[in-house]
């Protein structure tokens, strides 16, 4: 299950020319306190199902595996984390697993600054024939940014994720997306593609 917090909110109506200078940097174990403050932020979690901290030091180590640490801003301070898993797959079918910004990130097109990062990193570095993720139904403003980054959505698995917290009792739903290499290449010829990364 991929898990996306505050890109909720965030860039779903930014433009090229207001997209967000993002670094992408391998999280160090060292990083794993800023990665837990954030996931478990009351803003993000009913979005996201939060990992133990074991379980980030393994997508830190296993190299299926890439966690990142996003940076942005003019001294490009922490500002969320990603991870990516599938990086081995024989299939090259490599999985959006989380990506989680912190509040301050909300609103300045630092969402769609990642997802075009990773899409970038996904196709061009991982050499990916198809780029996926899933969201939940209730996360809507994310699957709006997907959506307008070129995700297809490919469909739903019913109520397969329980609510939990504010006195959440129920389900949701995960929404599958995903992005194949020759859509991806369609959308760099037409100039759709021009993320801010450095």
């Amino acid at each position: 299950m991929s898990d996306h917090g505050r890109l909720a909110s965030d860039g779903s109506d930014a433009s090229d020319g207001g997209a967000q200078r993002v670094r992408l940097r391998p999280t160090l174990l060292s990083d794993l306190d800023f990665v837990i403050q954030v996931e478990t932020d009351g803003r993000n979690l009913p979005f996201i199902t939060p990992w133990e901290r074991t379980q980030h030091e393994g997508a830190v180590r296993f190299p299926d595996f890439r966690h990142f640490i996003v940076e942005a801003g003019p001294g490009f301070d922490a500002a969320g984390f990603v991870i990516l898993q599938g990086c081995r797959n024989p299939h090259r079918s490599v999985e959006m697993k989380r990506l989680v910004l912190a509040h301050d990130g909300q609103g300045q097109g630092l969402g769609r600054a990642c997802v075009r990062a990773l899409k970038l990193m996904a196709f061009r570095d991982l050499s990916a024939h198809r780029f996926w993720l899933d969201v939940k139904a209730l996360n809507t403003r994310a699957q709006q940014l997907y959506a307008s980054e070129g995700f297809v959505e490919e469909g739903r698995l019913r109520e397969s994720v329980r609510l939990t917290g504010n006195n959440a009792d129920g389900y949701d739903s995960l929404i599958v997306m995903s992005l194949l290499d020759r859509e991806y290449q369609a959308r760099v010829a037409l100039g759709q593609e021009s993320a801010a990364v450095v």
